[in-house]
């Protein structure tokens, strides 16, 4: 039998997938390093489609039709270079491989750069859903050549997440967008994630509102503009009592979150890129501090607290409300600004209106708000310069400012953290601010290092001669 695509790493997210492609009427060659999972797969789901049994590359190469498709499914870093350089001498100019895990994506434009001297099309695909998704629909953001894509877009179009009957899967760019434009997605997950956290802190800590009232707050929240996937599965586990104590689920477990890395990888890009995404990088430090587990065991006991006391009326509920959608705002905002940092500096031709359109099923972050940031891109021309900007969320956020100032000064009374929450509000104010400290920074690089400075009267670089007489000189940009 040939088959139109093989799977290599047959864990649980590779084992998913082709099962998925199978299920769509596809023919899977599949393969793992331990032949042991091909057979597992093979006796629970061989009902699921056509599969092909092989227990080495050779012959998951030799059973696929040309253009051969080969989908990489296993751990990021050395394992891809590692199945990538197994493969690579099998292969023929026009096959393509393709990485779905969560590669980098510098490892992918590398990769994608030293197949392409061979003849072989690499192909780095972002997908988000979790193992759920993998198997039912998942969102699917692929790189690569738009030639590779005309071979295997169909292919991942047809076993994609459907929103209104549109797949969630386009083109997203050349060599490593895919995978680029999934990290993004990643780091506003960690943003969206950490600011439900704090709102149900504040609910919690400051209101005194149980896990299972919570519930149903957030229950209610998911049927109007916070409508999304995250708000729903957090009404569920705030919703969880534990079988063994009979207490709140989330009393239960550890508060120390953990990270897989493509987080810390948006704020390191984001850096690079001078693309401020201070809510996201908030939220990576936040899981960084969590997992101090024995500083904050010793700062309990010796660090003063100097909590005050406030009577919280009985609106705080909306304001929480509506400081948590204000802050998610600014985390897509954060996250779609750096797309377009990074469109600049690699040469991609990114559309943000597609790009939102993909995550509005099978992804992590999928919400109600994404229609209207598709909008807000919809037509080349007139395209907000910041997504804060478009006309419908300037006005509806311009609503939310009051309790977003008073939900941030309620938290700082009562010593509750919101890093999310207060550094969200401090972008917002930064970017409407008609002027920023900023000045004085410029002037002290220029006295300690003669960094220079620009005029607000005059155009030109100019350095004041502060170790002389303080006059101005115009000099040379030295930034």
């Amino acid at each position: 039998m040939s088959a139109q695509i093989g799977v290599t790493g047959l864990a649980v997210m590779g084992a998913n997938l082709a099962r998925n492609l199978a299920r769509n009427g596809y023919t899977v060659a599949l393969h793992n390093r331990s032949i042991e999972k091909t057979d597992a797969l093979l006796a629970k789901h061989a009902d699921d489609g056509d599969f092909v049994r092989t227990e080495t590359l050779e012959e998951l190469v030799d059973s696929l039709e040309k253009p051969r498709r080969v989908l990489i499914m296993v751990k990021a870093g050395g394992p891809v270079d590692s199945v990538i350089g197994q493969l690579e001498p099998l292969l023929e100019p026009g096959d393509i491989v393709i990485d779905g895990g969560n590669s980098h994506y510098e490892d992918t434009r590398r990769r994608e750069a030293a197949l392409a001297t061979k003849g072989l099309h690499f192909v780095g695909v972002g997908v988000s859903g979790g193992e759920e998704g993998a198997l039912l629909g998942p969102s699917i953001m692929p790189g690569g050549s738009r030639e590779s894509y005309d071979s295997l877009g169909p292919m991942l179009e047809k076993i994609s997440a459907k929103y209104n009957g549109e797949p969630c899967c386009r083109w997203i760019g050349t060599d490593g967008a895919g995978h680029f434009v999934k990290m993004v997605h990643n780091g506003i997950e960690y943003a969206d994630m950490q600011v439900i956290g704090e709102a149900y802190d504040l609910l919690r800590s400051g209101a005194g509102i149980e896990p299972a009232e919570q519930s149903k707050i957030f229950t209610d929240w998911n049927t109007g503009t916070l409508s999304s996937f995250l708000i729903e599965i957090t009404a569920e586990v705030l919703g969880h009592t534990d079988a063994k104590t009979g207490k709140p689920f989330v009393d239960v477990v550890v508060d120390s979150a953990g990270q897989k890395g493509t987080g810390r990888w948006t704020v390191v890009s984001a850096l690079e890129l001078g693309s401020p995404t201070s809510g996201i990088a908030e939220s990576v430090f936040a899981r960084g501090l969590s997992s101090q587990r024995d500083q904050r065991a010793q700062a309990q006991d010796i660090l003063a607290g100097h909590e005050g006391t406030v009577d919280l009326p009985e609106s705080f509920v909306e304001d929480v409300r509506l400081a948590l959608y204000a802050s998610k705002l600014v985390s897509y905002a954060q996250g779609i600004d750096m797309l377009t940092a990074a469109a600049k500096e690699y040469g991609w031709e990114l559309k943000l209106d597609e790009i939102a359109s993909l995550w509005r099923a099978g992804c992590i972050i999928r919400a109600e708000l994404l229609d209207d940031i598709m909008k807000a891109y919809a037509t080349a021309d007139g395209q907000p310069v910041n997504l804060l900007l478009a006309p419908a969320f300037a006005e509806s956020i311009a609503g939310a400012i009051p309790a977003w100032r008073r939900v941030v000064s309620t938290a700082v009374q009562l010593g509750i953290p919101v890093p999310v929450f207060s550094a969200s509000l401090a972008y917002y104010d930064g970017l409407r601010r008609r002027r920023l400290p900023a000045a004085l920074t410029q002037g002290l690089r220029d006295l300690f290092g003669a960094h220079t400075y620009n005029r607000v009267d005059m155009d030109g670089t100019f350095h004041t001669l502060w170790g002389e007489d303080k006059s101005e000189i115009e000099a040379v940009d030295t930034h």
